[in-house]
């Protein structure tokens, strides 16, 4: 298929420079999509039908058989050997069962090492003598090695997150999934699967994948493509928010203050309060004749205006037309016969532009919120009764700045300045977003996000127990009516396919804690994984415990608490153990990761030495915050977990 596309001659078949380009481009796209992925199948299951879908089903009627894939495949002739994964007749791969076989015979799952078939197991679904029994090839693809970045689940996806995956564009779906249950996965195949039914849509249209950081971006880069799409962006928050460099940083009450729902208030009130009523009238002189605009008639122009609630700017925009347009009205009185160039002229003249001016300055977003951060009078006036006396101090800065360029803007200042941005401009909008470890976001982010698809939908991931900032979600519906979906609807995930029994139970000792009435997750592996609890005598033994684990297949990821992280590096290099940071690809000769524990979230390694857990927890301004932060360290683990700790453990782990 890939040498089909690449031998096509389009020399004589654009009719101009332009369209060839895009022609050009298109092709390109798609041999890239054709790639060769060596250790990737282009095919991981088949149907046997016993009627053809669609078909009549009398008596007699032959069945059809599928062989499902990554992507569509056909022979020279054009005729298809492997479907879609996406595709309607792909379906049943997923969601027929003994109870609903979906008029599906057979169902076979092919098993793989390094993209070499080596096994394959069937299910006979319509036949009552045979017994149900559990899947070993799909245990065995949930359990395999972590090396290298994520990859897709298509041959393993369970009915329930098929469910989720093949959910309509329209619709905003929030998956609240603890460690291990594929939400992020649910998320990747979602967007794939609406490329694949809404293509032309979304190509118009555009889609976003926003992650927490760059590491775990950098993790899940390869999904997307390797199931065919090169289309899709990637962005954390900041990313979409960087109207200004971040230089700086909030301390908690300032942050929670910052990032909270009635700062998008005290906001519009600033950025309005620069309209002025006028009070002047404007003459505007053409030729030997002079127009005049009263006063009274320019402030009920101003204040349609500013009751229609459109954008600063938009509004500041049509001011001069509609300035324009009751001149043209008095010339039409007096007899002349004026045309839209003539609007236009007047809405160009020096006296409008003076009055337009006046009355609807622009307004820079930035320098906006650098005033309303610096001066503490412009702070009062305009969030007199939407924040504290004790909420301006805490958000107000110390020492005036100077300049846009000059202050050292943090990341929750970006957000207000994109909020800013949004009232004098509207943001474009995206046809679909998925945000994923959406539970450590603000209210202000979720607006920063909601604004990136008010038509479209969003796809919305996260886990309540994993929230580790101060202002983490508290509940789903409280985050979609951020996000502007108030009509979403909220999938809870509870099977677990990547933590091991032993691990999960031993975290979930924290869910009282951290996060009352989550349903706790149930692995469902059957390997119980190896998981340990050490008390170690220093550094070494940690050092120790990172070799040992070494020595089976896979990663394995040291995760500590961030200021244990120089004495760690220091330890490993002294015993000539070479490592990686987060985001960085494993190799054959380099499989240990060492992890900041603040940026273990989305992460997952075979193997987990976890460092000190009251250090984890004590890195955090609060014990909630900490416990959280602790949780999400101990769930990173595929096969196997073993704890470190010279000091007591926290007590809400005994």
């Amino acid at each position: 298929m890939r040498e089909e596309v690449e031998s096509l001659d389009i020399t004589d078949v654009a009719a101009n420079w332009v369209n060839a380009r895009v022609l050009a481009r298109q092709i390109d796209e798609r041999i890239k999509a054709l790639a060769d992925l060596s250790d990737t199948p282009l095919f991981f299951g088949r149907l046997d039908y016993l009627h053809a879908p669609g078909a009549d089903r009398a008596e007699g009627a032959e069945g059809e058989r599928f062989y499902i894939g990554r992507r569509h495949v056909h022979d020279a002739d054009g005729d298809p050997m492997v479907i879609d994964w996406r595709a309607p007749v792909s379906q049943p791969f997923y969601r027929a069962s003994r109870k609903d076989p979906m008029d599906v015979g057979l169902r076979r799952r092919f098993g793989y090492t390094g993209g070499d078939l080596t096994a394959y197991e069937d299910e006979h679904l319509s036949d009552p003598a045979e017994a149900a029994t559990a899947s070993k090839l799909l245990q065995q693809e949930i359990e395999r090695p972590r090396v290298g970045p994520m990859r897709d689940i298509v041959a393993t996806i369970q009915p329930e997150q098929d469910e989720i995956v093949r959910s309509g564009l329209s619709g905003t779906v929030c998956v609240q999934g603890g460690p291990g249950t594929g939400k992020t996965a649910v998320g990747l195949h979602r967007v794939a699967y609406l490329l694949y039914a809404h293509r032309e849509r979304l190509a118009r249209t555009g889609t976003l994948v926003i992650g927490p950081n760059r590491s775990f971006l950098h993790y899940i880069e390869q999904v997307l493509p390797a199931l065919g799409e090169l289309t899709v962006r990637q962005a954390t928050v900041d990313d979409l928010v960087a109207h200004v460099e971040v230089r700086g940083a909030d301390d908690a009450a300032a942050a929670i203050v910052k990032g909270d729902a009635r700062m998008a208030e005290v906001l519009r009130r600033a950025v309005y309060s620069h309209v002025t009523m006028p009070t002047e009238p404007v003459v505007v002189v053409r030729g030997s004749r002079r127009w005049r605009v009263p006063a009274y008639e320019l402030e009920e122009i101003v204040r349609e205006l500013l009751d229609r609630g459109i954008r600063y700017g938009a509004a500041r925009e049509a001011l001069p037309q509609r300035i324009a347009h009751a001149v043209l009205v008095q010339m039409e009185r007096a007899g002349e016969a004026p045309d839209d160039r003539v609007q236009d002229a007047v809405a160009r003249n020096a006296a409008v532009k003076a009055a337009v001016k006046a009355v609807w300055p622009p307004v820079d977003p930035a320098k906006l919120v650098l005033r309303l951060l610096g001066d503490a009078g412009f702070l009062a006036e305009h969030s007199d009764g939407v924040l504290t006396e004790e909420e301006r101090k805490t958000i107000l800065w110390i020492r005036p700045v100077r300049s846009v360029k000059s202050a050292k803007w943090s990341a929750a200042d970006a957000v207000l300045i994109d909020e800013a941005a949004d009232l004098v401009e509207r943001t474009h909008s995206l046809g679909h977003v998925v945000l994923d470890e959406a539970q450590d976001l603000s209210p202000m982010q979720y607006r920063a996000v909601g604004r990136r698809c008010t038509t479209g939908s969003a796809t919305v991931l996260g886990d309540l127990a994993q929230g580790t900032t101060p202002w983490a979600t508290r509940t789903w519906e409280e985050a979609l009516a951020h996000l502007g979906k108030t009509e979403g609807v909220i999938e809870e995930l509870t099977a677990g396919f990547r933590v091991p029994t032993d691990v999960i139970t031993y975290a979930s000792r924290l869910l009282p804690h951290i996060a009352p009435g989550l349903t706790p997750v149930a692995s469902v592996r059957e390997n119980p994984g190896f998981f340990e609890i050490r008390r170690t005598l220093g550094d070494s033994e940690v050092v120790g415990a990172c070799r040992e684990l070494l020595a089976h297949e896979g990663s394995t990821g040291l995760i500590a608490a961030d200021a244990r992280v120089p004495a760690l590096t220091e330890a490993l290099a002294a015993a000539g153990l070479p490592f990686l940071s987060p985001g960085e690809e494993t190799t054959a000769e380099t499989r240990l990761t060492l992890v900041p524990a603040s940026l273990a979230k989305g992460l997952e390694y075979d193997y987990v030495v976890l460092d000190e857990p009251q250090a984890v927890v004590d890195g955090e301004p609060d014990e909630r915050t900490g416990l959280r932060r602790l949780y999400v360290s101990l769930t990173r683990a595929v096969s196997g977990l073993i704890v470190t700790h010279t000091g007591p453990l926290p007590p809400q782990l005994s």
